[in-house]
């Protein structure tokens, strides 16, 4: 989606090791506009797969996810990293650790919003070892669910998130795929 690497190239800021920080438009800042065309490309790549609802992770994946949501007129389900207190019911879990924090979490979604009956979409906001999209694929299996296909707005093509989501044998779709960041630049796939 040029639109979206063109503001990776602008905006975006490749620190220390593997990290894209894409603070002003998504991981921070919301920029609606762009998010409301990433919601309508995924919504035009999955139309055709029967989606009941879009599944994500908070916080950066909400914005995407609702969008996209959205434009498919269904509902967005977003799983929490903890639990809140004022949550009694049954809920499924799952193991999620992040590169970039370098912590373990524990996500969860109640149970009475995933049932067997649905098909997802998985979205995320960046796949880069997939480990959100692991552990939102092991909820969606606890809850029984059919899985449409994983979208993500950026993929760092070269840490191997994208490859096991293909390897599991799911539609998969980056709008920004990243191959490299060298000399501290970020490098698309097929960029000359």
């Amino acid at each position: 989606m040029k639109l979206l690497e063109d503001r990776i190239k602008n905006d975006g800021q490749v620190l220390d090791g593997n990290v894209l920080k894409i603070n002003s438009f998504l991981n921070h800042q919301v920029d609606p506009q762009l998010m409301m065309a990433v919601g309508e490309e995924f919504a035009r790549l999955f139309k055709d797969m029967g989606v009941t609802k879009v599944l994500t992770c908070e916080a950066s994946g909400i914005a995407p996810a609702v969008m996209a949501a959205y434009q498919m007129n269904v509902p967005m389900v977003f799983a929490r990293k903890k639990k809140p207190s004022t949550l009694n019911d049954a809920v499924y879990w799952a193991d999620v650790f992040s590169y970039t924090k370098k912590v373990n979490n524990k996500i969860c979604v109640e149970e009475k919003f995933l049932s067997k009956d649905d098909t997802l979409l998985i979205i995320d906001d960046f796949v880069a070892h997939g480990e959100a999209v692991k552990g939102m694929v092991n909820i969606a299996k606890q809850a029984g669910c059919e899985i449409a296909g994983v979208g993500a707005v950026v993929a760092k093509t070269f840490q191997g998130g994208s490859d096991w989501i293909k390897e599991q044998g799911l539609h998969f779709e980056a709008l920004a795929n990243i191959d490299s960041f060298k000399d501290g630049q970020v490098h698309f796939l097929g960029e000359d």
